[in-house]
């Protein structure tokens, strides 16, 4: 059995492993267009701080390749798929055949429509190859304007902070829409501009260039913003342009079965360009988060290799750290309110902004399914676990959770046994 990933990610990852979980002699080749092997993603804001060396980004140390027999070829682009002849066409003009192919391309950055966009100064945060472009101009550049307020653009700030830069974020509304609610991103912000962020809560309108064409500020309807440097910020698209002239379908992202399969015989996707089920809802979602990419990269190479596994859907989650302040999100952590007012959902909020703390829980009747964790993250794990697993939720189960208190013991027995084991497997690994 022949296989070929495109992509070098954390979804080829968890497919290199997949496939090695029922095949361990089949040839899989790995195409892609970076010149970096497999690497942490959400490090890159540290590297570009210099908290990080470049020998520490490696998701995967150089053996595990050697270990599974993979062929990495690195600066590989593909320009076409052909699902009917089974191949794959590079740039360079190599045809590659396959028996079983992945999808793996992540996603582009996102920019905002306006003038400017693409002028000189202008820089994008998601790849390691962005952090070394903006580490070439830090020693000079002082002021620097991130449009966006999702995920990328804070951590792009942070990092830039921590070089002492002059660092502004433009804002349409709240930080981290998709995951925090008014409270919890207000809470976040204020920690940020207690670190030096500077927020300006308008939308851009262009960025402004000198008499040579190169960016110098960013315009909004009632300031003009200074920059050295301008990052755009403005989220992630799934990269879908091989599948859909290959004729595979696609709806925001590539749109897959309960097996990741597409809809070309042989073809399978997973991670940002994956549109996969969504645990909570039931539909097909794109999930741009690690932890979907990694799983839906383990249960992709587990069916290419012959399996017949189902997908159990994707969980929106999103933990990250700014400046020591740990967030967790998981769930429907922000149900829509007229549900709420109908009794869909019971929503209960114990603040302390003093403190930094925030805990937002919401029920479905007997089941807890979704959150929201500021400052106190600890239990993190648990919460997550009664979401994911659907648990069944008592009144005393619930007493504990609404109080912080909860522990794995309030896991049914075949829960916390599972659990157990797969502590003890990574112990030993």
């Amino acid at each position: 059995m022949k296989y070929v990933i495109i992509g070098n990610g954390v979804a080829s990852i968890g497919a290199i492993e997949g496939i090695r979980m029922h095949d361990r002699e089949g040839e899989i080749i790995v195409l892609s267009e970076e010149d970096k092997a497999t690497y942490g993603r959400p490090l890159i804001s540290y590297y570009l701080a210099g908290k990080v060396k470049a020998e520490d980004m490696a998701l995967r140390p150089p053996e595990f390749y050697e270990r599974n027999k993979i062929s990495v070829r690195l600066g590989s682009t593909v320009a076409a798929i052909d699902p009917v002849a089974q191949t794959v066409t590079t740039t360079d003009g190599e045809v590659i055949a396959y028996d079983r192919l992945l999808l793996a391309t992540g996603g582009v950055p996102g920019a905002a429509s306006i003038p400017g966009r693409d002028a000189p100064g202008v820089y994008s945060f998601t790849t390691w190859a962005d952090a070394d472009r903006l580490r070439e101009i830090t020693p000079t550049a002082r002021r620097f304007v991130v449009i966006g307020a999702g995920l990328i653009a804070l951590k792009a700030a942070e990092g830039l902070l921590l070089l002492g830069k002059d660092v502004t974020l433009v804002v349409r509304s709240r930080i981290m829409r998709a995951y925090f609610d008014e409270a919890a991103g207000s809470l976040v912000r204020r920690h940020l501009e207690s670190k030096g962020m500077k927020f300006h809560q308008a939308a851009p309108e262009a960025v402004a260039l000198d008499r040579s064409g190169r960016a110098v500020a960013v315009r909004t309807a009632d300031a003009e913003l200074p920059a050295d440097c301008v990052i755009m910020a403005t989220g992630v698209s799934p990269r879908i342009e091989l599948a859909k002239a290959a004729g595979i379908e696609c709806g925001k992202g590539v749109l897959c079965d309960d097996r990741m399969r597409t809809s070309a015989k042989n073809v399978f996707a997973a991670g940002d360009v994956a549109e996969a089920l969504d645990m909570q809802s039931g539909r097909r979602a794109v999930t741009p988060i690690w932890p979907s990419a990694y799983n839906q990269g383990i249960n992709a190479g587990i069916n290419m290799a012959g399996a017949n596994m189902p997908y159990p859907g994707g969980l929106s989650m999103n933990s990250i750290t700014f400046f020591g302040l740990g967030t967790i999100s998981v769930g429907l952590s922000n149900p829509p309110e007229e549900e709420v007012a109908d009794g869909m959902y019971e929503v209960t909020v114990d603040a302390d902004p003093q403190a930094m703390t925030y805990r937002k829980l919401v029920f479905a009747r007997d089941r807890l399914v979704g959150c929201i964790l500021i400052g106190h993250v600890d239990r993190a794990g648990i919460y997550t676990s009664f979401i994911q697993n659907r648990l069944p939720v008592t009144a005393d189960v619930r007493r504990e959770l609404l109080a912080g208190t909860a522990s794995p013991l309030y896991w049914p027995d075949d829960v916390y046994a599972e659990k157990m084991i797969r502590r003890e497997d990574a112990i030993r690994i």
